[in-house]
């Protein structure tokens, strides 16, 4: 399922404009204080840190660690399906976007059979088929600069691409082409905070190594998402089959289990 073109280029635009907005509020240090050129705003992204920080020590943490202790690793499962599955229009349409068209067909196949759930439970027994993609990746994929480090508060580190990406993905999410209704507004609305828990719960490890354990946790943040953002960026610079599903990955689709 596809968004409109003109809603599309409005998110786009507005995502531009959001980020512009949030970098001009933000004061730039000196070149010399900087600990990463690429953070000119690193006053202010550690502040803003701070108050994720915060945010995590005194609600999504302890919530999270209840979740993890108390659901069932099946409703783990089902939950971390449903939010997969929300996030395969945007592959859909960036992998066109991008070129990868092999990926583009996986992902669409893969959102349509698992839609008879809603995406809680994968019908399609072959999750890793599909290779996500993002606007960010698309932005990059068309030689748009990367931009300044943004710690943004609630969503935690970007950049001003991956950024204005995010505000073009949210427009893919299936859940709000839904015919308004309870259940779907419900579901709708408690998706950021439902996909903050999850992610929080399956991340608890590294994400506890880098608050508890780390000399400079703003720091360590900064360059963990430097390093996994470089890995997603490397993967669609280059040819579109060097990352890519195969012909093979995209028959076993239809494969017989047995």
């Amino acid at each position: 399922m596809l968004p409109n073109p003109k809603r599309f280029k409005l998110r786009c635009i507005i995502g531009i404009l959001l980020t512009a907005l949030f970098q001009s509020a933000c004061s730039s240090v000196p070149e010399t204080q900087r600990t990463d050129q690429r953070d000119p705003y690193e006053g202010t992204n550690r502040k803003a840190f701070a108050f994720n920080m915060g945010l995590d020590t005194h609600a999504v943490e302890p919530v999270a660690s209840a979740y993890k202790s108390t659901m069932p690793k099946t409703g783990q499962r089902a939950i971390e399906n449903h939010l997969d599955w929300t996030g395969l229009p945007a592959t859909t349409l960036n992998s066109t976007l991008q070129g990868r068209y092999e990926n583009a067909g996986v992902a669409f196949l893969h959102f349509a059979v698992n839609g008879l759930t809603l995406g809680l439970a994968d019908l399609t027994e072959d999750p890793k088929a599909v290779n996500s993609q993002d606007f960010g990746q698309t932005l990059a994929h068309l030689n748009v600069p990367e931009g300044n480090f943004l710690m943004v508060p609630f969503l935690g580190p970007n950049t001003s691409r991956s950024l204005t990406g995010k505000v073009a993905d949210a427009m893919t999410n299936p859940m709000s082409f839904l015919k308004a209704g309870d259940a779907a507004q419900t579901m709708q609305s408690l998706r950021p905070t439902v996909a903050a828990v999850s992610s929080r719960a399956k991340m608890s490890k590294a994400l506890d190594d880098i608050k508890y354990n780390s000399l400079d946790p703003y720091a360590r943040s900064r360059s963990l998402y430097y390093q996994s953002r470089a890995g997603r960026i490397n993967a669609v610079v280059g040819e579109p089959n060097n990352n890519q599903t195969n012909d093979d990955q995209f028959e076993s689709f239809f494969e017989d289990p047995s």
